[in-house]
């Protein structure tokens, strides 16, 4: 399935580029996401905590920039993990690209994401899929706005260097996907009864 998200970051686009580019930076910014470690080739390892009502899921994997341009701002990073407990595995392929809105940058991602064994049955309602990935994405914009507007954010110093980064935020608690769901539901009741 395809999902398809936008944010808006307040910084011009070539310091947001850099800024999305520095992933032990913005990770903790991805709600119930971990980086555990980088691999041999470039890689980066990380697990991602959800959990569906009872159910709580932990996928462990691996993801690879396969493209990285940094004059059209288009990135095009591949990942793939499975349930810790062997209940399937997710697969997808993220691409982003970067351009000027306003007074700062506008991030288009486009998510193709394959889910197999018994999590699978999880992906068969796409708006309800769709809803909760929209969900994650506002959760990480407004996590990383926070991140850019902390002191010593960064950006660039007045000699043109990198400034010094801010210190990223803690861990996030694992996505409560129950909620999400409810709360995608309630905006597809919404949506039918205006249009009733």
């Amino acid at each position: 399935m395809e999902i398809r998200n936008s944010f808006e970051i307040p910084l011009p686009p070539d310091e947001a580029w850099n800024v999305l580019m520095d992933i032990p930076r913005i990770a903790p910014c991805m709600p119930g996401a971990a980086l555990t470690g980088q691999t041999g080739d470039s890689g980066y390892e990380g697990q991602v905590a959800v959990r569906l009502g009872p159910v709580a899921l932990s996928f462990k994997g691996v993801a690879h920039f396969i493209e990285r341009d940094a004059a059209a701002r288009r990135a095009r990073l591949k990942g793939q993990g499975a349930d810790q407990k062997g209940r399937g595995g997710a697969s997808g392929l993220v691409t982003f690209e970067l351009s000027p809105s306003g007074a700062g940058t506008r991030a288009d991602i486009t998510t193709e994401v394959t889910l197999s064994g018994p999590v699978a049955q999880y992906g068969r309602g796409t708006g309800v899929i769709q809803g909760v990935a929209t969900q994650l994405c506002n959760q990480f914009a407004d996590n990383l706005r926070a991140l850019i507007a902390a002191p010593g954010a960064g950006g660039t110093a007045p000699d043109g260097t990198p400034a010094a980064p801010a210190e990223a935020p803690p861990a996030a608690k694992p996505i409560n996907g129950f909620s999400l769901i409810l709360t995608v539901l309630w905006q597809s009741l919404r949506r039918l009864w205006s249009r009733a």
